[in-house]
């Protein structure tokens, strides 16, 4: 492992493991809350105009990109402690270099120096966005 000291590896371990509780937290909740939503709309299914179903279907996408974005963090959380565990958290995925204390503690999940993730992020820019 690279510069850290137990004392911070320790730390960081703490945050990833309280952030992993809250992450799950969040994702039983939120479809705890879409399955009781599903079933109060069911309940009080009127006919409603087009305003309301596209309301409707906003909200519901907008709910869905929250539960992939909280799914993705939890991924993260995993695949940094299979770093931790290999040795291998806090050092680049690109230049093998250490990824500083102070930017895993502010994203304990980072798996790029701040040099590289600038890198990737001017690379693809464009990734995960339409195109017209």
């Amino acid at each position: 492992m690279p510069e850290l000291s137990q004392s911070q590896l320790d730390q960081l371990v703490k945050r990833l493991k309280t952030d992993y509780q809250t992450l799950l937290r969040e994702v039983r909740d939120e479809l705890e809350d879409s399955d009781d939503q599903h079933r109060i709309g069911l309940l009080n299914a009127e006919p409603g105009d087009t305003g309301d179903e596209s309301v409707a279907n906003a909200l519901a996408d907008f709910n869905v990109a929250r539960l992939d974005r909280q799914v993705q963090a939890i991924r993260d959380i995993e695949a940094a402690f299979r770093r931790i565990k290999d040795g291998e958290y806090g050092v680049c995925i690109d230049c093998g270099g250490d990824i500083g204390f102070a930017r895993l503690k502010a994203y304990p999940t980072a798996k790029r120096c701040i040099v590289c993730q600038e890198k990737h992020e001017k690379e693809y820019v464009q990734e995960g966005h339409p195109k017209m």
